[in-house]
């Protein structure tokens, strides 16, 4: 299987066309990161962890927040850098971020846990509960099952890779573990009419002790 910093960057462009806008028929997903960042305050410092092609990133920044994006594949950075020159992108890995101690107001993690497998999702958790300042707030998105979803040669591309999907209790128990107070757990049911996978979407927006 492809690891995932060949696999994006094999599809960077392909992916960020076809997903140019995430979020324009996502009205709970919208309301959802609206949320957070009037909870993380005007100017707070966020990383976007796993960020792609910067959609998510830049409309954080249309909210008001302070920030960048990070991720794994250069190609999915320059796309982001590119179609977002406003904006902070950078590559590198989410488990072992260049970041101080306490140095964030908010982590997002939209879609970027998927592919870890669930054995080393407590030393993630772990590393943002690190990087985040006490009352700093995390938003993370999955899809929920227990099937993995395989993408075989997306876009006519030589790559494959695996996405893991978790269920709302199980991972909602680990950001406990690592520190974390669970603060709301929204499921929404699959829109399949929009050609989405026919799973639910979790979102769960959790707090680091003050």
């Amino acid at each position: 299987m492809t690891d995932a910093r060949t696999f994006y960057d094999a599809i960077a462009e392909d992916y960020a066309a076809h997903f140019r806008d995430p979020l324009a028929e996502r009205p709970l997903e919208r309301a959802l990161l609206a949320a957070y960042a009037e909870q993380v305050g005007p100017g707070g410092q966020v990383a976007d962890l796993g960020c792609g092609p910067g959609a998510v990133t830049a409309y954080l920044a249309e909210l008001g927040l302070s920030v960048f994006g990070l991720d794994l594949s250069a190609s999915m950075v320059a796309v982001a850098r590119r179609d977002f020159p406003g904006l902070r992108f950078e590559q590198g890995s989410m488990r072992e971020l260049p970041l101080a101690d306490g140095s964030l107001a908010g982590v997002v993690s939209w879609y970027s846990s998927i592919h870890t497998p669930v054995d080393e999702l407590p030393d993630l958790f772990a590393e943002f509960h690190r990087v985040l300042a006490p009352g700093g707030r995390l938003l993370l998105a999955f899809q929920v099952g227990d099937v993995p979803l395989r993408l075989d040669r997306p876009f006519g591309h030589d790559v494959i890779l695996d996405f893991h999907r978790r269920h709302p209790e199980q991972m909602a128990e680990l950001l406990v573990q690592a520190g974390f107070t669970l603060r709301s757990s929204t499921v929404r049911e699959p829109e399949v009419t929009r050609g989405e996978s026919p799973v639910p979407q979790a979102f769960l927006l959790a707090q680091k002790e003050a």
